[in-house]
Order: C-alpha cells, then sequence, then structure tokens
C-alpha cells in the first residue's frame, strides 16, 4: 500500500473518492503511514508558522485528517473484517504510530494558541465554525495540552498503552469467538434447530473433514441455539462458551482479558486525573449531553425502578410456564416457546419471509419516500470481500450525495456485532470536495445454495438501526470532516438517527412491503404482521433491565475506580445485578471480558447512552406518529435539524428545533409497554 498506487494521490481533487482495499498489502502498511505522517508533520510546521490564523487556514488544518483516513482508515476497517496475522502485525505496528501523532496534535501549544485566536475573531454569524473552533479547543484541553515536563509525557505514554491494550482486547474476543466449535453426531442432539443451520453445520463439518454437524459461535448461531435448542446440554454450552470468551474460564489463557480490564481502567483513571478531572466518568462526560455522573446515574437508576417491576413479572410468567426455576441458558428458550403459544408468532417461523435482498430494497425506498433520495447498487470499486456490495445515494435529479458498503455475513476472522463506519467523510475544504463513504456491517446468516439470507425480525430491526447511522453520516451538509455526519456529535445523542429508523421496522405499511415468502412470494400474514407488532413489548421489562445492568455496570466501574482498590469488575458486576437484574447469572459468567464496547471501542463510561438516546428516539418518532409516520414535511424538518447538521450544534439544540421543547421519557415507556404495566 503506497500513495503511488492509490488512483487518487490527493483525496480532494474529486468529489467522489474511494478508498483502496485492495492496495492494502500487510508488508506496505507500515512504510505507507511512516511517509503519510512524515508528510503530515511537514503541514503541521506550515501551520503552525502562520501568523494570524483566519477560516482558509482553518480549513488546510482539516485536511490533516482527511489525509490520514484515507491511508489508515482502510488498515483499520479491514483488521475488523478481514483479519488475519500479517494484517493484525502490521496494524499493531501501525498504531502506536498514529496514536503518537493524534497525540502530538491534541498537544499543540502553538496550534492551541492559534485556535484561541481564531475564537476571538469568529463572529457569531459562522456557527458552524465557532463550534469546530470550541470543540478543538474542548479537545485539546482534554489532550493534555495545558501539561508540562513530566505529566505531559506521561499523558502521551498512557495513550499509547491505551491503544494498544484496547485493540488486544478486541482481538482477544475474535480469537476465542473463532477457535469455538461444537462438534456433533448425534441429529437428536439438535432437535430444535432450523434446517437452513443445520445445513449449515453439515457443510462445515463436511468441509472440515467429518462425519455429521459442526456448529461455531459466531452471532447468529449463539443466539439460534439460545432460541430454539431443545437440548439444555447444548444451550449450557453454548452460554458458557459466550460468556467465557477471553476469560480465566475460557479455553485459552492466552486470550484472557482479565489483566487487560485492570490495565485499561487503570490507564484510564489516571489519564483523567492528569487533565483534571476526578473520574474517567466525569473526562468521558465532557462530549457528551449529560452534565453530570449523577445525572446519569439518576437517569439509569429511575429508567431501573419503573422497568424490575416489570421485568420480575415477566420472569416469574416465564418460571410458571416451564414450571420449574430457569437458569440463565433457559431463558431465551421459554421466552420463545411462550411467545409462540401466547402471541401465536415464531420467530424462525417469519425468517423466510425477511429474504435480505427484498428487505433491503424496501429500506431504501422507505428512505426515498422520507427523505426524496434514490439508493441504487453499483458494482463495487474496489472491496475486501466477493459478498461486499456497494451502493450510491442521489437525489432525484442524480446528483451523487454519497455512497456505502455493505457487508451483512458472518464468518471467520471478523469482529462480531453489526456498525456503521464512516469510510469517508464529507468535505468542502477551500474548493475541494469529497462525498462520503459508509461501511455498513452486520453478521447475518449467509445465503446458501438458491436460498437467499433469510433474517429474523430482530435482525431486519438492526438492519434498519444500522442504516440510520448510514444516513447520518451520508445526509450531512457540514463541510467540515471533524463535524460532518456521526463527527462530532455528542456520544450520548449519536445514536439518535439509528433509534429512530429502528420503528419503521415495526410499521404494519413497512412489514407488507418487505415481508415476502422467498419462495411463493406469498406476503406476510397480516394476522403474523399485527401478532408481529404486539411482539414489540413482549417481555420488554426483561429486555430493559438487561440494558441498564450493561449501562450502570460501566459508568459505575469508571466512577467509582481508585488504585487503592483496583477495579472491581466482579464486585460492581455482582452489585449491579442485585440492583437491577433479575435473572441470576452463573458463577462463572463473565461478560464483562467480552463487552468490547467498553474496554475496546468508544463506549467506555458511555454504554448508556443507547438509553439515553432511546429516550430522544422515541419521542423524535412520536412526532412522525402524530403528523403521519412517512409525512414528507416531518422528514424534511427530521433531516434538517438532526441528521444534516451533525456536529455542527449541540445535540440537545438540534432535538428541540426538531421537536420543539425539551425530550421527555414517557414516549419510550409507551413505546415499550412498560408505562402501562408499571
Amino acid at each position: 500500500m503506497s500513495q503511488a498506487t492509490e488512483p487518487n494521490a490527493n483525496p480532494l481533487l474529486a468529489a467522489r473518492v474511494l478508498p483502496a482495499y485492495s492496495a492494502v498489502k500487510p508488508e506496505h502498511v507500515e512504510p505507507a503511514v511512516r511517509e503519510l505522517l512524515a508528510a503530515q508533520r511537514r503541514a503541521l510546521v506550515a501551520a503552525e508558522s502562520v501568523t494570524t490564523p483566519d477560516l482558509d487556514w482553518l480549513r488546510n488544518l482539516e485536511r490533516i485528517n482527511v489525509e490520514l483516513d484515507r491511508v489508515w482508515g482502510p488498515v483499520w476497517h479491514l483488521n475488523s473484517v478481514v483479519s488475519s496475522p500479517p494484517l493484525r502485525d502490521a496494524f499493531n505496528r501501525c498504531l502506536p504510530l498514529v496514536t503518537e501523532f493524534g497525540t502530538e496534535i491534541a498537544q499543540n501549544e502553538t496550534l492551541y494558541r492559534h485556535f484561541s485566536t481564531l475564537q476571538a475573531s469568529v463572529s457569531e454569524s459562522k456557527p458552524v465554525e465557532r463550534q469546530l473552533i470550541d470543540n478543538a479547543l474542548r479537545d485539546f484541553r482534554l489532550g493534555g495540552v495545558t501539561l508540562q515536563g513530566p505529566p505531559k509525557q506521561r499523558f502521551k505514554e498512557i495513550m499509547q498503552q491505551l491503544a494498544a491494550r484496547q485493540a488486544k482486547f478486541e482481538q482477544n474476543i475474535m480469537d476465542a469467538t473463532d477457535a469455538f466449535e461444537h462438534r456433533e453426531t448425534d441429529r437428536t442432539a439438535l432437535a430444535g434447530l432450523p434446517q437452513f443451520m443445520l445445513d449449515r453445520a453439515a457443510a462445515l463439518a463436511a468441509e472440515r473433514g467429518f462425519a455429521g454437524w459442526c456448529l461455531r459461535l459466531d452471532p447468529p448461531t449463539y443466539q439460534t441455539v439460545m432460541a430454539h435448542a431443545e437440548s439444555a446440554a447444548l444451550r449450557e454450552k453454548y452460554y458458557r462458551a459466550w460468556n467465557t470468551r477471553a476469560s480465566d474460564q475460557g479455553q485459552n489463557s492466552e486470550w484472557n482479558n482479565g489483566p487487560l480490564i485492570d490495565e485499561i481502567l487503570a490507564l484510564r483513571h489516571e489519564l483523567s486525573q492528569l487533565v483534571g478531572f476526578k473520574t474517567f466518568a466525569e473526562f468521558s462526560l465532557a462530549t457528551k449531553m449529560a452534565d453530570s455522573p449523577q445525572r446519569v446515574i439518576e437517569f439509569l437508576r429511575d429508567l431501573a425502578r419503573r422497568s424490575r417491576g416489570v421485568a420480575r413479572d415477566e420472569l416469574a410468567q416465564l418460571t410458571e410456564y416451564a414450571g420449574r426455576k430457569l437458569a440463565a441458558w433457559d431463558v431465551s428458550f421459554y421466552a420463545e416457546r411462550l411467545r409462540q403459544e401466547k402471541l401465536g408468532l415464531a420467530e424462525e417461523e417469519l425468517r423466510p419471509y425477511f429474504a435480505l435482498p427484498r428487505v433491503l430494497d424496501g429500506l431504501f425506498k422507505l428512505c426515498g419516500t422520507l427523505f426524496d433520495i434514490t439508493v441504487a447498487e453499483a458494482p463495487p470499486p474496489d472491496s475486501w470481500h466477493d459478498s461486499v456490495r456497494y451502493y450510491e445515494l442521489e437525489r432525484r435529479d442524480g446528483t451523487l450525495i454519497g455512497s456505502f458498503f455493505t457487508d451483512l455475513y458472518a464468518r471467520p476472522n471478523k469482529r462480531g456485532g453489526a456498525w456503521m463506519g464512516g469510510a469517508v467523510s464529507r468535505a468542502k475544504l477551500n474548493g475541494q470536495a469529497q462525498t462520503p463513504i459508509a461501511h455498513l456491517v452486520c453478521n447475518f446468516n449467509a445465503p446458501g445454495g438458491d436460498r437467499p439470507s433469510l433474517l429474523t425480525h430482530g435482525e431486519v430491526v438492526t438492519l434498519f438501526h444500522e442504516f440510520g447511522h448510514a444516513l447520518h453520516h451520508l445526509l450531512t451538509e457540514v463541510d467540515y470532516p471533524s463535524l460532518a455526519g456521526t463527527n462530532g456529535v455528542a456520544w450520548d445523542a449519536v445514536e439518535l438517527p439509528s433509534q429512530f429508523l429502528e420503528n419503521f421496522a415495526w410499521r404494519p405499511e413497512m412489514l407488507a412491503d418487505i415481508g415476502r415468502h422467498y419462495e411463493t412470494g406469498a406476503p406476510l400474514p397480516r394476522d403474523k404482521i399485527e401478532t408481529l407488532r404486539r411482539s414489540r413489548t413482549f417481555l420488554s421489562g426483561l429486555a430493559m433491565v438487561r440494558q441498564l445492568e450493561f449501562a450502570l455496570f460501566d459508568f459505575r466501574l469508571h466512577q467509582e475506580y481508585s488504585p487503592e482498590r483496583g477495579s472491581r469488575v466482579l464486585e460492581v458486576l455482582d452489585e449491579v445485578r442485585r440492583e437491577v437484574a433479575v435473572v441470576q447469572a452463573p458463577p462463572f459468567n463473565r461478560f464483562a471480558h467480552s463487552f468490547g464496547h467498553v474496554f475496546g471501542g468508544g463506549y467506555a463510561a458511555g454504554y448508556y447512552s443507547y438509553k439515553w438516546a432511546e429516550v430522544l428516539a422515541a419521542d423524535a418518532f412520536a412526532a412522525f406518529e402524530d403528523a403521519g409516520v412517512f409525512d414528507r414535511a416531518t422528514a424534511e424538518r427530521f433531516r434538517h435539524a438532526v441528521l444534516a447538521t451533525g456536529g455542527s450544534r449541540k445535540a440537545l439544540d438540534a432535538f428541540v428545533d426538531f421537536r420543539g421543547r425539551q425530550p421527555s421519557l414517557d414516549a419510550l415507556l409507551k413505546q415499550s409497554g412498560i408505562a402501562e404495566r408499571q
């Protein structure tokens, strides 16, 4: 991978800038990164030398991150979706280089003074530029720019150590997940599993050279086993494997994330104190909507108080149905059975009606209705796997808005879960422009033979969720990459567009459009649509307290950490479970060791953001319910106030602009069916 091999050496010369994934060769990554960083350091020297910074200076400085994303972004992405030992080694060698460069910028005192000067000279008539400057000055302070001597050096060391340990945390999860397989020769031991999964397991066994079935630990397999395997022993095996990944209870001590968690928490705490915060939780909130740790704790505990009684009643109902005390690996199985009996609805029964191609078509048509755009597949200009697809968003007049890649199927050497990543951010800087590009990544079952990928309705909701993030990234009208799309958005508001779009996956009009049997073309029966809608609130109390358990654990862990007491991971998790949870976790459960959002990703002391933003999303969607769910005028106001503005204004201001008032908790409690059962 070298700059010379890139089709567009300067990505701002053309509006359509495409990452060159095929050019990423592990042996070329480090030279390319070093070459780029050297060029960017020369650009920084030029930026430092100006006497009077102006907006042209600001725009040129923005291009530094654009250039860095062009080279490092594809490497980061490929390490998540097609990881290999050589690529991982190259990634790990370059991560300290990129981290060091980022810290250099954050601690550059000359740039900090220039931004301070610029802040005083930019008028109120330039709100976007003022927001960019305010964010930059905040980030300089959070990055340790005011530190001197040994504390400044120590801050740099911590940033390096954190980057390495968080990357290793994610790699251990991937290795532990990929290493597990369940081989089975007794067909009766797999009773209850759907035929498509058995076919895939038989094919994998044949590929491995033995008779029978082979099941992996990818997310779709795990979820299907937990919900449908009649064998309690198989469910327990999978529950144990999933919840002990990368832990002291797992199959390989080399992947144990326990020591890494301790180190990560200690480093985050020390970093926070260096820049004037008591805890990492306080440090984290400097870039969020919530104004204090107490506000977050109160918010989570308020939701827990309103939800836990409902969750207890639901568990009692499940227990009565099962006729015995339930273990943790029984809950999903009996929940699915009870749902089938009470509602006449089986998740697997619906799967043939949700073929991925048709769901995508319906999703794209919905976006055309709401936002007056078209989405069409185009030949992939360059990709990393033969299952990857490429799409372009255009206005009705054919003007390109942006584009995105989809990578939707589970496979080895791919990180689990689902996410949207920005491949290219929108930019218009001193006469040069680029349109945004997104990565939309999921882990669905792959197609097999003549059968397309068939989704559960839960996976349909996941797809809508991630595409909400993609719309946020692609429909931005902000010209500065640092504020375009999801960039610069308060982390506890960034889930608003994604959780908002989920709501359409529950609408009868939407379900009627995307729900067609993949073989016969028969529509999803009306009674099933109505039953599916009613199922949204089925066991919603249990779902609510589960998320609150994760959020409260994360926040308390970072707020209460002290070097004297250490991380107290298991103790804090146990305390949170006694306060919030209703399903008892077994002693071997090591959920925290695979909590990648918090210890490997960007949700540290911020997992509460999902619930915080869900309040915003439910309230925002209520406006559509009032005006007409597909009302163009309401959608246009939402696009203008929320999607188009990205991080160019405060998240609360954007919400109030759309809704005309402060957010209310009532819509979420009503939507989840908890309000009527309190």
